[in-house]
């Protein structure tokens, strides 16, 4: 089993995913305490300090959307907030989102001791007897959770001791809601979209060994979904897909908590279920209106609503898991699909702001949510979203001294693997001004995002092994070196690039050639996405026009689209214009779509010059 960073290891560097975390981070510090403790607030019956109504109530200084005082779902955002605080603190040392968290764990400390001593929900308690009585209720466990979640990310990623505090008290409320259940209704605890709550007890259990965690383990641990799965079902047609997700996360967190193969197992059954076996859009997603589509039928369920944003990220951390447990390749590749497509494609990358869905209809938009009056669930994992980076790049296998780089990400870690220790530094090579490079081929890929540098300041490496993740989409690797020397024969095996030896003070070259591709949707072939590596590329136009020439060579009929930037590249990057069309257009890639309207799918037309 692979083990993830530790805390404070890992630094993203400046680059695309930096400049996304910290839009997301302004966005996190701008939020106004108050308001993001609000219903906590209220719930508890305090008067909201510095309040201020004008003439209208909606004029108040208060979250709207889903944190209005009248939803149901009033109160998740907070949780969302207080993981994302926590991770940039862990990794960025950020003092400022520290403070910030520190003043609201100690405010839902007040607000708990307030409810009676165990109680710290953002909404009554007696949504849960609505769950007892089988009454509809807009999801009281997936709200609750998010608090409890995002507490305990302020205790293992930011050391607030108040935060755990806190969830040991309201794990006493549970335990006897719980427990009551199994009597009157054992049917409520598996309602009101439950399906994080797994994870995150048996996460506490780890971190603290109290068996109070247990205990609520084994009321979570017997959804009819690990059933369904262990029948060979197909566990998740139209089924709620973001509902779904969250159980697989707490199947891998018992796995690595008891070794027992069985959660493994359903793991691996869940992915295969949710991607291998049900085919995905080239962007990642395989839902869609929130439902997963039925296997390989997305073709029929293309609209402005595919790919909600939650799912997304969900599945990247089911993928993470799995990568720790399996250490197959093809994980890291899905992950670096949805990173891209996903990830940076569903967020604003001025505002930082989420859509909900990715549309892939022709002619799409993106709706961005707003700052103060929408707060979706997308909305709050995305801020989760965009502080996740450092945990996805690096892996370590200690039994046999083994460092992974899964994701290529400018980045620099902090390791100690074995007798090794120092760090890694991961950027991008090219050349800022060599334009020279575009008519060179002895310098082809100087120009490329794909030409990665590593690195490596260390002492006493060896025996230490560095293992680097052949991306799937990659045509063949065109040069690697160390320390300017070409390697005529590097070592590739199971998807990994492997080098052993000279790592001490080592500087090691990868150029990863990527060739354009497309991918046609299985129920409606005609209708094809085309890619350059794993990045999804938009047609700028509101509509399918189709597009004659071959397919299985893409740059036939696409020209290159390079320009010199003062941007995140020096050069622009996966630009394109179609050649010999009815009607040409531009691509580019779908997390640069801002406003405009776009066109993923194009259908494939005879090339009459045949």
């Amino acid at each position: 089993m692979l083990q993830s960073v530790k805390n404070n290891t890992v630094s993203i560097l400046p680059g695309l995913f930096r400049e996304r975390m910290d839009v997301n981070r302004s966005y996190l510090m701008e939020l106004d305490s108050t308001c993001l403790l609000q219903n906590f607030y209220l719930e508890a019956g305090f008067i909201l300090p510095g309040l201020q109504v004008i003439e209208h109530p909606e004029s108040a200084n208060l979250h709207w959307g889903w944190e209005a005082p009248n939803c149901q779902l009033r109160g998740h955002f907070l949780g969302h907030f207080l993981s994302a605080a926590a991770h940039y603190t862990a990794f960025d040392g950020d003092i400022l989102l520290k403070a910030k968290l520190d003043h609201i764990v100690a405010e839902l400390a007040k607000c708990q001791e307030e409810n009676g001593g165990e109680w710290v929900g953002s909404i009554p308690e007696k949504y849960f007897e609505r769950l007892a009585r089988n009454q509809y209720i807009w999801s009281p466990q997936y709200t609750m959770h998010k608090t409890i979640l995002g507490l305990m990310h302020a205790y293992s990623y930011a050391g607030n001791e108040q935060a755990l505090a806190i969830i040991d008290k309201l794990a006493d409320w549970y335990i006897r809601w719980a427990d009551a259940m199994q009597s009157r209704n054992p049917h409520a605890v598996y309602s009101g979209e439950e399906g994080g709550m797994l994870e995150v007890w048996a996460t506490l259990y780890e971190l603290t060994k109290n068996e109070k965690y247990m205990t609520l383990v084994k009321h979570y641990y017997a959804p009819s979904l690990f059933r369904k799965l262990e029948e060979g079902k197909d566990a998740l047609t139209n089924c709620h897909s973001n509902a779904s997700v969250p159980l697989s996360h707490g199947a891998a967190k018992l796995y690595e908590i008891t070794g027992d193969e069985r959660w493994l197992n359903l793991v691996k059954l869940f992915f295969d279920c949710a991607v291998t076996k049900r085919g995905m859009y080239a962007t990642g997603g395989g839902n869609a209106g929130e439902f997963w589509v039925p296997p390989f039928m997305q073709g029929q369920f293309l609209s402005d609503r595919d790919q909600e944003f939650c799912t997304i990220y969900n599945m990247v951390r089911t993928a993470s898991y799995l990568f720790r447990f399996t250490g197959e390749s093809k994980y890291g590749d899905y992950i670096e699909r949805c990173l891209y497509n996903g990830f940076l494609a569903q967020q604003n990358a001025v505002t930082g702001m989420p859509a909900y869905f990715l549309p892939l209809r022709a002619g799409g938009h993106k709706k961005w949510g707003t700052r103060r009056h929408d707060f979706w669930c997308c909305h709050g994992t995305m801020v989760q979203a965009q502080c996740l980076y450092p945990e996805l790049i690096y892996y370590e296998d200690a039994a046999a001294d083994t460092l992974y780089i899964n994701q290529y990400i400018p980045s620099e870690y902090h390791f100690a693997l074995g007798n090794a220790s120092g760090t890694i530094r991961q950027t991008t090579a090219m050349k800022a001004y060599n334009a020279q490079a575009l008519f060179d081929e002895k310098d082809d890929g100087q120009m490329s995002r794909w030409l990665l540098k590593f690195e490596i300041n260390a002492a006493n490496t060896e025996g230490l092994t560095l293992a680097l993740r052949v991306p799937s989409w990659c045509q063949g690797i065109l040069r690697v070196q160390v320390n300017e020397e070409d390697v005529a024969s590097p070592v590739i095996k199971d998807g990994f690039l492997y080098f052993k030896e000279g790592l001490d003070q080592a500087v090691i070259t990868i150029f990863f050639k990527n060739l354009l591709h497309t991918e046609a949707l299985a129920d409606i072939p005609e209708l094809t996405a085309i890619l350059d590596g794993p990045i999804v590329l938009a047609g700028m136009t509101d509509k399918d026009t189709g597009i004659r020439g071959d397919m299985a060579h893409p740059e036939s009929f696409l020209a290159p689209r390079n320009e010199h930037t003062y941007e995140t590249y020096p050069w622009q990057q996966n630009h394109y214009s179609t050649r010999n069309q009815d009607i040409n257009f531009e691509l580019k890639p779908l997390y640069e779509v801002m406003d405009e309207a776009y066109t993923v799918y194009f259908t494939a037309k005879e090339d009459k010059s045949c």
